[in-house]
């Protein structure tokens, strides 16, 4: 396939829309415990078994609709569904900052799942533009903006949510806004009209998204991975704000504060060193090296006594950044140019089974082992965390051939 080249804009757009989305999203995580307690009337404990619930529907979402998105990309072009995602999500932001009670939380939850695929139309758009050896550059770059938005938005966040919990969620829709506008003047559609198939419903079927994976060689065994990986992973979604504050008296703002430290780290390893690293060590390389580094990482936040040995964990952590870009790149090799919406459709597919699963897994434990009655403790997740991450090196290390790694 002949690459198009977009003008600069586009481009900048496609990163700049990932940049902002993580902003949104990144924004009102430090200030949901305190919605949720606000608007439940519950405790703590009780808030993060309903946080991971919430989680639970924005991941069900996200799954049964995110094929049909990637799907859709590839029948009518990735414009237009791009600008709807982004859209979508403005009106979700409004909805939860005006939401009366806890149903209309989940409501809106489920919204944002349905709405949140503009990162798989974002990577099908790279994919268009970038020859096959460039990928995992790129995609590290899309790494990069996601890390950036955890910067912005979880410190604007949690400055913000000292005016009220609802606050972020209006800031979060007005930078929707902003985003949506941008792209309308700016995207042009890269995915050319000989380049597009005919829409399929059996190809839509989230459960059909699998089929991607077993289509193509080499690509079952990093499916599998990246499974683990994101269940195990999902700890963090899932009880990092109730973590802080329940084992150092956290309050919004020092959790957004700890967001934006991490965000800095993960730009820094993807945007400074994806390119570098994949020179020196190559794409698998680097996934061992990212896969240590999140076992490490997550042993020790739980272990972790101080707010400086947190800082320092983060630094460690940072080459967890490469597994996802370096995987998905090595996946798009496999497979053809006008299947790539359909294979990141299956990437998000697998991912949201196992973020829904793990969150909902680890959020119940943390309320399990944070209520009354039971032996206290705010760590057990991330020892259990840790465990599924070896168990995803082991897993990449024994079924992922050398043969299979450069397709």
């Amino acid at each position: 396939m002949k690459q198009i080249a977009p003008s600069n804009h586009a481009v900048t757009f496609v990163l700049l829309s990932v940049l902002l989305d993580m902003v949104g999203f990144g924004l009102i995580i430090p200030v949901l415990p305190g919605l949720i307690e606000d608007v439940g009337g519950v405790g703590l404990s009780q808030a993060s078994v309903i946080g991971g619930w919430m989680f639970f529907a924005f991941s069900v979402a996200q799954f049964a609709f995110s094929p049909l998105m990637g799907n859709l990309s590839d029948r009518f072009g990735r414009r237009p569904l791009l600008l709807l995602a982004i859209a979508g999500l403005g009106a979700d932001y409004l909805l939860q900052a005006f939401a009366p009670d806890l149903i209309w939380l989940f409501v809106g939850r489920a919204i944002a799942g349905f709405c949140g695929s503009s990162w798989i139309i974002a990577n099908a758009y790279l994919t268009d533009v970038t020859p096959p050896e460039d990928r995992g550059r790129v995609f590290g770059l899309m790494g990069a903006a996601f890390g950036a938005g955890f910067v912005i938005g979880p410190a604007i966040g949690g400055l913000l949510g000292e005016f009220g919990p609802r606050v972020p969620f209006f800031v979060a829709a007005a930078v929707s806004v902003l985003n949506f506008c941008y792209g309308y003047f700016v995207l042009p559609e890269t995915l050319a009209l000989q380049n597009r198939r005919a829409f399929s419903l059996a190809r839509s079927n989230p459960f059909g998204a699998f089929r991607v994976f077993r289509q193509y060689k080499g690509v079952l065994p990093m499916c599998a991975v990246l499974f683990v990986f994101f269940f195990s992973t999902s700890v963090y979604p899932a009880i990092w704000p109730f973590w802080g504050m329940a084992k150092f008296g956290w309050s919004a703002s020092m959790v957004g504060l700890s967001l934006a430290v991490f965000g800095v780290v993960m730009a820094a390893f993807q945007g400074g060193l994806t390119g570098p690293g994949v020179k020196a060590f190559g794409e698998n390389g680097m996934v061992i090296i990212g896969l240590v580094a999140s076992l490490i990482a997550a042993a020790g936040y739980g272990l972790a006594g101080s707010l400086g040995v947190v800082v320092v964990l983060m630094v460690v952590h940072g080459p967890e950044g490469f597994i996802h870009p370096m995987l998905t790149a090595k996946m798009t090799h496999a497979v053809p140019d006008d299947a790539q919406g359909e294979l990141q459709g299956g990437i998000s597919a697998v991912m949201n089974v196992a973020m829904l699963a793990g969150t909902v897994f680890f959020s119940q434990i943390f309320g399990y082992f944070m209520a009354e009655g039971s032996i206290k403790s705010p760590d057990v997740g991330f020892f259990l965390a840790a465990l599924g991450i070896g168990f995803a090196l082991v897993l990449y290390v024994a079924f992922v051939p050398r043969e299979e790694k450069k397709l």
